[in-house]
């Protein structure tokens, strides 16, 4: 049963000025979807083939035998994951059960700004930075290049992509403009919250 790329959660231009529609047709319409189309070339008439998308991360994480069905199948989920955590609307400080949580196990939420902004900015290279839930409690991660959280049994409930193809097109080099948009203007505590409630 192939894995098949979800529709982008709104428009490619709804996230103007922040990201762009040139950003998204990039990103979405050809990096995400290559990464969908090589993982079901891989799993194609495999065991994998029939296992949920999140089941064979887990199962294929750290086997070097099956790095390209761990690569292409982890980033096509992280994808995914990633375009739910932007919205138009967005942006700026957590309302509900993310924001008391924020403050019980970050202190507040400018220390949580600060963490997740050095996570993002000092991931060498290509990789992600998380917001993930471990052992009930609010931990900021990041990984590199397809790695996922929940290969190490942690939850996560926010990602920003910070491969250079997620915002080269935007802001060149400036990846700590991105990051600082992002929490400003992109991120989408709705679909956090619905994380965060899912998993407690």
């Amino acid at each position: 049963m192939a894995y098949e790329q979800p529709k982008l959660p709104y428009e490619l231009n709804a996230l103007e000025p922040h990201i762009s529609a040139n950003t998204l047709e990039f990103h979405y319409g050809k990096h995400h979807a290559a990464y969908v189309t090589k993982y079901n070339g891989f799993v194609k008439d495999t065991p994998y083939d029939k296992m949920p998308l999140e089941d064979v991360i887990k199962a294929t994480a750290g086997d070097a035998s099956k790095a390209g069905i761990f690569n292409n199948g982890a980033q096509a989920w992280n994808h995914s994951f990633y375009w739910n955590c932007l919205s138009p609307n967005g942006g700026g400080a957590p309302t509900g059960k993310i924001a008391d949580k924020i403050n019980e196990d970050c202190g507040s939420y400018e220390n949580f700004v600060a963490a997740f902004k050095d996570a993002a900015a000092t991931q060498f290279g290509s990789g992600w930075a998380w917001l993930v839930l471990d052992g009930g409690k609010l931990k900021i991660t990041k990984t590199l290049n397809a790695a996922n959280p929940m290969t190490e049994g942690q939850t996560t409930l926010l990602t920003l992509d910070v491969w250079e193809h997620a915002y080269y097109l935007d802001y060149q080099n400036r990846r700590p403009d991105y990051i600082q948009t992002f929490l400003e203007k992109l991120v989408n505590w709705d679909f956090v919250n619905q994380n965060l409630e899912a998993a407690m």
